[in-house]
């Protein structure tokens, strides 16, 4: 059993940490403050190929592998979270093309997605169907040679931004002879006549990254915008959303890294009671306990991500990942925060950004009930 990276793994992991350290971080805190998507550094990211690192080279990626693009998504969230969301949500919409798209579809929409030339999103939660996905209520009902989409989607992410011009979305098409929804997946491009995309919801975190509500009104699209096998929608966007758990891990490890290496820098500079309050139990087992929390779940989402790889089944493994780094990544938050203690809660250090950011991963891609959900009904 080998845990070296390998040398492009190395390499790429490299590259991410130092674009974190030199392009993101100094301007995280503007980015949230403003709310203004920082373009200029996606556009960069799409310059080292960030954005494609597990796709072949003939669809526009690097041809690498996912271990390397969970490292990359570590490090970017390292440097802020919310870019590290983005590209979990435009890689995920970039597999469902890959694995269930036609020829046609990867030339026409996978190539610059994974290019990065533009950002995909992904459309699965409803106001009624949040962890019970398949409750979807949003129709397609097939018209000739179009479908006719209605209903809505809710905190739909990236698909506000500028350079995000589809996205993937369920829909019930029917009801199967068990009496379940049979449910399809469909591409909609930004600007198709009754698509309306609502003003981006004021979250507690990602400013800049835009959440919004999606309607659809008679929404006409071309009968071959199906994605993938008709009847098989729904589990095709839950395979793809184990991948997101995957990277949801990998971006809480970032984060709490983010998190431990503020607290360390602070506690071995603040002086209390004629000392570095590093020297105090109270916190030094704090710093103890957060570091040996990121590297099992450093672990636990690389092991997903090769098991991924290896084409190995990885639900259980991706659940654990998630649940584990998200609940641990709450809590580095939490503990930087007390570490820095008044000046935490001041939004002049950057751990006061991490505790607001920290929440939103137990929720996403699957809430940590819905993990202990999964990996019940897996053992």
């Amino acid at each position: 059993m080998d845990f070296r990276l390998t040398e492009e793994q190395e390499m790429i992991r490299r590259m991410s940490h130092e674009f974190a350290d030199e392009v993101i971080s100094p301007r995280a805190e503007e980015m949230e403050r403003t709310g203004e998507m920082p373009y200029d550094i996606v556009d960069k990211m799409a310059d080292l190929g960030m954005m494609g690192i597990p796709f072949p080279e003939k669809y526009g990626g690097s041809g690498g592998d996912w271990v390397s693009q969970m490292l990359c998504v570590e490090e970017i969230s390292r440097g802020d979270a919310g870019l590290g969301g983005m590209l979990d949500v435009t890689s995920i919409v970039a597999q469902e093309l890959y694995e269930f798209g036609t020829e046609e579809q990867k030339k026409r929409w996978l190539i610059p997605i994974a290019q990065g030339k533009e950002i995909g999103a992904y459309g699965l939660t409803e106001p009624e169907a949040g962890s019970d996905a398949g409750a979807t209520r949003t129709t397609a009902v097939l018209d000739g040679d179009e479908w006719i989409i209605n209903g809505t989607k809710q905190f739909i992410t990236n698909i506000g931004l500028k350079n995000s011009h589809i996205v993937t979305i369920t829909a019930r098409s029917g009801t199967r002879k068990d009496g379940r929804a049979l449910i399809n997946t469909f591409i909609v491009l930004k600007g198709t006549p009754g698509f309306t995309i609502g003003k981006p919801w004021d979250k507690m975190s990602w400013h800049y990254l835009p959440s919004s509500e999606l309607s659809f009104e008679d929404c006409h699209i071309p009968k071959d915008y199906i994605l993938g096998e008709e009847g098989k929608g729904f589990a095709q966007h839950l395979t793809v959303l184990e991948t997101g758990r995957i990277f949801v891990a990998a971006v809480c490890v970032g984060l709490a890294q983010a998190c431990f290496d503020a607290s360390l820098a602070y506690a071995k500079e603040r002086v209390q009671f004629g000392q570095p309050i590093y020297n105090f139990q109270g916190v030094s087992f704090k710093l103890a306990d957060m570091a040996m929390a990121i590297e099992l779940s450093r672990l636990m989402y690389l092991k997903a991500a090769w098991l991924k790889d290896k084409g190995l089944p990885h639900t259980l493994e991706a659940s654990y990942a998630k649940l584990f780094a998200s609940e641990m990544a709450e809590k580095a938050a939490s503990d930087a925060v007390q570490i820095h203690g008044g000046y935490g809660y001041m939004t002049d250090f950057p751990v006061s950004r991490y505790y607001t950011a920290a929440k939103l991963n137990q929720i996403v891609e699957g809430t940590s009930e819905v993990q202990r959900i999964v990996i019940t009904r897996n053992l």
